[in-house]
């Protein structure tokens, strides 16, 4: 995991040399995320979390190019206690390193973007009715590392800042073992991340 974080520290700095100008971008962006988890028996994207990050973007053509980041994200699962559910308590946090590879394809101001990402869960916790689950003999531990398909549409603002709205969706279950309420998506069978993030960018160079 270091390894692989200081290989793509060292791609966004080659991407950002001025002997790679006319090809190459690079910048930040930040945002929130909601998710939720599909086959935990919840629904709805309750759960908020933080996403940041760096980026690297080369053109390969007038209005296509690809994009490299190395982002943090805050995933999971929440339900807040009421009358509906008869007070039950659940939280459910998975944070990751992402390293998303996109097509992005642009059009005036706007862009659409596609393509797989690769997380490495960082840090975890789960508790249900307020009693800690992760600290249980038997507990079921998130995978460390996950594989995502996402989708995107972003518009710049102005020449440097833009907006994105993207969807970050498991193809690879995130739990070990089979659980109850399990779902099957894309031939396997298990619980998956769905996540919706609201985002800023800004284009260093």
């Amino acid at each position: 995991m270091k390894n692989i974080t200081v290989l793509v520290f060292i791609i966004l700095i080659i991407g950002l040399n001025k002997s790679f100008s006319q090809q190459f971008h690079g910048g930040i962006t930040a945002g929130v995320s909601a998710s939720q988890v599909a086959g935990d028996r919840l629904s709805g994207y309750d759960k908020a979390g933080i996403f940041f990050g760096g980026y690297v973007n080369l053109d390969i053509g007038k209005n296509s190019s690809l994009q490299m980041e190395l982002t943090y994200f805050q995933k999971g699962s929440r339900v807040n206690p009421d009358s509906t559910n008869n007070f039950q308590q659940y939280k459910f946090r998975a944070n990751y390193i992402e390293l998303p590879l996109f097509y992005k394809y642009k059009a005036g101001k706007f862009r659409v973007f596609a393509g797989p990402s690769m997380g490495f869960l960082v840090g975890h916790y789960e508790e249900a009715n307020y009693q800690i689950l992760d600290n249980a003999p038997n507990y079921n531990k998130p995978a460390n590392i996950t594989l995502q398909i996402n989708l995107g549409i972003g518009f710049f603002i102005t020449e440097k800042l833009g907006a994105e709205l993207r969807t970050n969706n498991s193809i690879l279950n995130i739990r070990s073992r089979n659980v109850t309420g399990d779902v099957s998506r894309f031939g396997s069978y298990g619980q998956f991340h769905d996540v919706l993030v609201i985002s800023l960018f800004y284009r260093i160079r």
